[in-house]
């Protein structure tokens, strides 16, 4: 059987773009001889369509497109993802559904199994779980049809207490298919590896695996679609980031026409788990999901050009770099803001970054915003020695700036805050906290630093002062970053176990971490929790990143 596996980039609720990307691929697929062609979870309305799914209208038009699809079913069989509407009195109103489409019919709709409800998933707050199992016949064979999440429920502690690839194995399947939208983060490229695997291992069968690619808003789909015989070897592994249109041939002895990319030996038999922080884990992949998760937002949204505020420091270079190879360097604007406490080389520094990258850039010094802002204060302020307020004042004032030249020209302000900073509230609201998009926001420090080297790799392009002097918001004389915070080295390390691995202050006390450190970083991470939820979308390349997928009271006492 000749299988297509479409790779595809969908935009939510664009219906008309959406179904007319998924015929392309069925025609390419025809037009070479293929059997089958699979696309991903909920393709024909992209996903997450979150509360797009509680209007009648949606669902309408998801059919709609469904009957248009239908009619290219000619020759070939087409599995599309779709919601469905439940048939029953009993449960929500709808199925995160996978429809069988042959012979311009819909021929099956497999319902999904196992509904995630954790992080940036929110199915079971839609979606009713399947209520019965059955495979689809088709030219000889028995496709086992499962939907994502499906096949994770393995191991000795399964998050299910159904597993739908059970319940198929009553039917004797030939091979299984599963249409997924798995968002990227830099553990999951392997996760999926290893899922895929120990399935086939368990089940004896070979699996294709269709997953989705692009953007939406805040969370970056890579694809990385697999196949994989039933012996485990690992046959395709469709690019990651990029669309992709790839064949595969299966054999009824359960191989493929195809060779062997990855034995089975060499595939990771479990999920990538890190125990500690690895600044150096993909950080090729976390840059190329940080453009096209910038190249999306703007593409999807109606917008060409960004504009950002370029410091001389580490994480505004690391912005503006990125953002040129997303957006083109003509199409992102650097403005540059020295204040009193600027010093000449973070100037320097800037406008021979941007002078390196070739984008445009202007200079806009705030000493007279500045000083207009204490001259009407000071009846209030009086002779109040200088403080943190008028620190913030610089940095509204910058965003002040910013915005103000974005709403003329119509571009999108990038933000520049990384993870470290955003978790122990180092910044300001309404100032350099302000932005349509937040760039490096589920990035420590220490991976900012990597991204800056992975940018140097062909040649300098961030300024080698830039990377090696000691960051700084220069909001005051002399101003370090380690004046308010502990060591990025060892910040970043204790964010880690805090955030992503979820362990409270005595687990990370015990990692040898000293005790009133621990305390006092576990602090800021909580009582800042009220800037955070005022922060623009973040773009998500870690398993645990601040935004949709966290959610942690503001006023919560807990460490705090």
């Amino acid at each position: 059987m000749r299988i297509f596996l479409a790779q595809q980039n969908y935009h939510i609720g664009n219906f008309e773009y959406n179904t007319a990307k998924i015929i392309s691929a069925i025609e390419e697929a025809k037009a070479k001889g293929g059997d089958l062609i699979l696309f991903s979870e909920l393709s024909v309305c992209g996903y997450a369509p979150r509360d797009f799914l509680e209007f009648n209208d949606f669902i309408e038009k998801c059919y709609a497109a469904i009957d248009v699809i239908k009619q290219y079913a000619d020759g070939i069989a087409v599995i599309v993802g779709a919601p469905d509407r439940n048939k029953r009195k009993e449960g929500k109103d709808l199925h995160n559904a996978a429809f069988f489409l042959c012979d311009k019919e819909i021929k099956a709709v497999i319902h999904k199994t196992c509904l995630p409800n954790y992080d940036v998933f929110d199915e079971y707050r839609y979606f009713e779980p399947a209520y019965d199992w059955n495979i689809v016949a088709y030219k000889g064979k028995r496709l086992a049809i499962t939907v994502c999440e499906d096949i994770w429920n393995l191991g000795d502690n399964p998050l299910y207490r159904i597993c739908p690839m059970d319940e198929l194995m009553k039917f004797n399947p030939d091979v299984m298919l599963n249409i997924s939208a798995s968002p990227f983060d830099y553990t999951h490229v392997e996760d999926r590896k290893a899922i895929v695997k120990l399935n086939v291992q368990k089940y004896k069968l070979p699996m294709l695996y269709c997953n989705s690619v692009g953007s939406q808003t805040e969370i970056v789909f890579d694809g990385g679609s697999l196949v994989f015989d039933k012996d485990a070897n690992m046959i395709a592994h469709l690019p990651l980031l990029q669309e992709a249109l790839v064949r595969v041939d299966l054999k009824d002895d359960g191989t493929f026409e195809q060779s062997i990319q990855q034995k089975a030996v060499d595939v990771p038999n479990e999920e990538l788990n890190p125990l500690h922080l690895d600044e150096t884990l993909s950080i090729r992949e976390i840059h190329d999901a940080i453009v096209l998760g910038i190249k999306d937002y703007f593409s999807k949204m109606g917008f060409t050009k960004a504009i950002l505020g370029s410091s001389g420091g580490i994480d505004s270079a690391v912005t503006l770099a990125i953002a040129c190879t997303a957006l083109g360097r003509e199409n992102v604007r650097a403005i540059l803001m020295p204040s009193h406490y600027s010093t000449e080389h973070s100037v320097s520094d800037a406008e021979q970054l941007s002078r390196n990258l070739g984008n445009p850039y202007d200079i806009i010094p705030i000493k007279n915003v500045y000083d207009s802002f204490l001259t009407e204060l000071k009846p209030i302020f009086q002779d109040l020695p200088f403080s943190l307020a008028e620190e913030n004042i610089q940095s509204r004032t910058r965003g002040n700036l910013l915005m103000a030249i974005a709403n003329k020209f119509g571009y999108i302000l990038l933000n520049t805050s990384n993870k470290s900073e955003l978790a122990t509230g180092y910044g300001t609201l309404y100032g350099d906290m302000a932005g349509g998009l937040g760039v490096l926001g589920d990035c420590y420090k220490l991976q900012v630093y990597e991204l800056a080297k992975y940018i140097n790799r062909n040649g300098e392009v961030i300024p080698n002062n830039i990377i090696s002097k000691a960051p700084s918001a220069e909001l005051r004389p002399n101003q370090k970053d380690s004046d308010s915070l502990p060591d990025y080295t060892i910040l970043d390390k204790v964010l880690y176990q805090y955030i992503e691995r979820r362990q409270g202050p005595k687990e990370i006390k015990v990692l040898g971490y000293d005790a009133a450190l621990v305390d006092r970083v576990l602090k800021l991470v909580n009582v800042n929790e009220y800037k955070r939820n005022q922060f623009c979308p973040i773009i998500r390349v870690s398993p645990k990143a601040f935004g949709v997928g966290r959610r942690v009271p503001i006023v919560g006492k807990y460490l705090s």
